[in-house]
């Protein structure tokens, strides 16, 4: 017999931005009946993974400028309420403590993502929420302005229903487009799902034999007609197809095939000092041979392959025989590394997407829909990307918040 059920609100989804909301809309609101309907075994899955298990949350330096996608301008209005100050006293009231890094982002104050949402789980449990687990959605409609939502076991019912199901980011925690099946059905625009926050696939003859490396340096995304984008600082990692690491994640939400990467392998010299200490180098190591020139400062590998960027393949002669012409050369190849780019990685490797419900048809008031009324969206499912540095649990956290106290 399939169990029957009405609420005042049923969420969708049981990850960051779905546990918030339902925390906070019955902190609002104790009379709210309110249900969470998870497909996975257990809430929380990609949030456990969060901040290499520690649980980035938030950051200081909480922006839309730190953004990109559709809802942009309507998070300008919710980040003025919900600034890192704010969701840092939420989470203190729910009994986690915090504290920020050299770099801006706050962590719990244990280190560990579990505590994240383990405060998250009592809180829905403290309140009186319920939360069905291993329930796959099947169906989600609206008739005489109530919610119906259908899973294999159970009809539920509701005044307000809340998408907060995510995206297709990380299917191996249980990511999928779901979200966007079910606002198609509401007559929503939504705009298609795109990894982002992901190694940026790149053509180049020499990523296989940089394959594994990785080096401290600066990479600036360069636009078709090679004015620079976005630069960021950081390790990067080198992949037999791709650039990685965090600086090139941020990147990816830039990037358009063509686009140019370039690092910078040495960006505490200007060129001068680079000139300089190359050409030591060539003193130094003058009766070794060329491979050898960059001992010291690089791996081996990647010194053979600035060889190879300025046509330099030669490497039995001996250092002292090399040029002021190609020490030059080396240089610019030092400070200007490039990679012509080609398409962000797989969904599978991206920690988060573009895409989701069309931010004009949500109003950054209630995060309610413009288009249905008492349809709520929340978290991934909403088009809006940030950096990474705990920008994206923020606005899980805020516009769950924010859709949670207006239930």
């Amino acid at each position: 017999m399939m169990t029957q059920n009405k609420y005042g609100a049923v969420i969708i989804g049981g990850g960051a931005s779905g546990l918030m909301c339902a925390a906070a809309a019955k902190s609002k609101n104790k009379n709210l009946s309110v249900a969470i309907i998870e497909k996975n075994d257990r809430t929380g899955k990609k949030l456990l993974s969060t901040g290499n298990g520690r649980c980035n949350l938030t950051n200081k330096e909480i922006s839309s400028e730190k953004y990109r996608g559709t809802f942009c301008k309507g998070a300008d209005k919710i980040f003025s309420k919900y600034t890192a100050d704010c969701i840092t006293e939420i989470f203190k009231n729910l009994g986690l403590l915090t504290y920020s890094d050299s770099e801006g982002r706050y962590y719990p104050v244990c280190k560990q993502a579990s505590a994240v949402l383990d405060v998250l789980r009592f809180a829905c449990e403290r309140l009186g929420v319920d939360i069905f687990c291993g329930e796959c959605v099947k169906s989600v409609g609206r008739k005489n302005g109530k919610f119906y939502v259908n899973t294999e076991n159970m009809k539920l019912s509701s005044d307000k229903l809340v998408i907060a199901c995510g995206s297709k980011s990380a299917p191996k925690l249980g990511g999928t487009a779901a979200a966007v099946d079910y606002l198609k059905n509401f007559g929503h625009s939504v705009i298609p799902f795109s990894p982002a926050l992901c190694p940026v696939k790149v053509s180049s003859d020499l990523l296989k034999s940089l394959k594994g490396i990785r080096i401290t340096g600066k990479a600036t995304l360069l636009d078709k007609n090679g004015s620079a984008v976005k630069s960021e600082s950081g390790e990067i990692q080198f992949t037999d197809t791709s650039l990685s690491g965090i600086c090139i994640f941020n990147l990816s939400l830039y990037n358009q095939k063509d686009c140019t990467i370039s690092l910078n392998l040495l960006p505490d010299y200007s060129y001068k000092e680079l000139f300089s200490l190359i050409s030591r180098q060539r003193l130094l190591f003058g009766d070794f041979t060329a491979d050898n020139l960059f001992t010291g400062i690089f791996q081996k590998r990647i010194g053979q392959a600035l060889f190879k960027l300025c046509g330099i393949r030669d490497f039995s002669k001996k250092c002292s025989s090399l040029s002021d012409g190609e020490i030059k050369a080396l240089c610019s190849a030092v400070q200007n590394m490039n990679f012509k780019t080609d398409e962000n990685s797989d969904f599978s490797r991206s920690q988060c997407l573009l895409g989701g419900a069309a931010g004009n048809q949500i109003d950054e008031n209630t995060m309610e829909s413009k288009i249905v009324k008492g349809l709520y969206i929340c978290g991934e499912a909403v088009d809006i990307c940030g950096e990474c540095g705990g920008y994206n649990l923020h606005f899980a956290f805020s516009s769950g918040h924010l859709a949670g106290e207006k239930l």
